[in-house]
């Protein structure tokens, strides 16, 4: 399954915003991400076009199972990699930047041996 970065981190904003609230729209992803709404609706578009969301008549999105999926694992990797960086003494807000960049670039394999390692020196999550 084959998807770029910028939907990556549309599809975990949408997820991350439907754990705190009960509908998720446009402008709410437009804010977390820091984009315009236009930007956003683009997105949204293809996001749809390819069943990763859909959207109601009100603008209410919602995660369907394949963008579920994408989203669940991109979020895991953000945090475990953004607790490892923090364990490792680097600023709250840098080891978020960071894991944000990392995330999307490491190879399953690899991910999943710093998951092993993260989770035998700090417990499991």
């Amino acid at each position: 399954m084959e998807i770029h970065e910028s939907a990556e981190d549309y599809l975990e904003a949408i997820l991350r915003l439907s754990q705190k609230n009960s509908e998720v729209r446009s402008v709410d992803i437009a804010a977390m991400l820091g984009v315009s709404k236009p930007s956003v609706s683009h997105a949204m578009k293809l996001l749809r076009e390819d069943e990763y969301i859909a959207m109601d008549r009100y603008g209410t999105i919602t995660l369907l199972e394949k963008g579920a999926v994408i989203a669940r694992r991109i979020y895991e990797r953000h945090v475990v990699l953004s607790s490892l960086l923090e364990r490792l003494g680097v600023d709250s807000e840098v080891a978020m930047a960071d894991a944000c960049k990392i995330e999307h670039d490491l190879s399953d394999e690899t991910f999943e041996k710093v998951k092993a390692f993260y989770e035998l020196n700090n417990g499991k999550q």
